[in-house]
């Protein structure tokens, strides 16, 4: 049996660089905040070229107090 695609989170990667913009971090600083390898993972992510990783989009959850479902959900906005 093969794989089916899923959806991805249209409104994801915007989300994504909203939150770095509300913190006043640039990419480098929230590479290092979130642990990830590099800021051009973060342009990645921003760009929606490539799909964070689960623990990555959790640590951007916990980061501004919110549920991983508002990022990946795109019924829900931001607070």
């Amino acid at each position: 049996m093969g794989r089916t695609k899923r959806d991805y989170p249209r409104k994801l990667a915007g989300k994504l660089k909203k939150i770095r913009d509300r913190e006043g971090m640039s990419q480098t600083e929230i590479a290092k905040r979130l642990k990830v390898k590099d800021r051009a993972s973060i342009s990645q992510f921003e760009n929606g070229i490539i799909e964070p990783p689960l623990p990555v989009l959790l640590k951007y959850a916990r980061l501004v107090g919110v549920s991983t479902d508002v990022l990946i959900d795109d019924k829900l906005n931001l607070p």
